[in-house]
């Protein structure tokens, strides 16, 4: 799983800090945050597209429909996080993410999250604009697996 993920593959990253509020009784980030560090990375990653659009959340944008998280190895507190996110795939009206989440130099948790382009108004998944391809398209280092249109 790992071994295919690299670094140099992320032209998004975010630095994040861990805080004490994030440890569990064994004194290990707990597992509930790694999900919050995918959605500040995902949030990050589309802001400058949010901001374009003033019809973002009100008319239609994002929404998370699934997140799952491989867990590498131990994190403790304190830690300044570097987390890389890209959209790894394009479908008709879903995006599929790859979030890699290192403390330093070291790999402690792989995220993949599929968010869907939403029509918020009629409340049902619509098709990924062209242009929002475009926008995504120009920013990846490498090039997301696409769905054709």
């Amino acid at each position: 799983m790992e071994a295919n993920i690299q670094r140099a593959d992320f032209s998004h990253m975010l630095t994040i800090p861990t805080r004490w509020s994030d440890l569990d009784m064994l004194g290990h980030v707990n597992n509930t945050r790694f999900f919050t560090f995918d959605e500040d990375a995902r949030l990050s990653y589309f802001e400058p597209l949010m901001n374009s659009d003033p019809g973002f959340w009100k008319e239609q944008g994002l929404i998370l429909a699934h997140i799952e998280c491989d867990f590498v190895a131990q994190l403790h507190h304190p830690a300044q996080l570097s987390v890389g996110l890209r959209v790894a795939k394009i479908g008709g009206s879903s995006l599929n993410t790859l979030a890699a989440i290192y403390n330093g130099d070291k790999l402690v948790a792989v995220t993949r999250g599929v968010i869907v382009w939403f029509d918020y108004i009629h409340q049902k998944p619509k098709k990924i604009p062209e242009s929002v391809r475009q926008w995504i398209r120009a920013r990846e280092r490498v090039a997301p697996e696409e769905k054709a249109a």
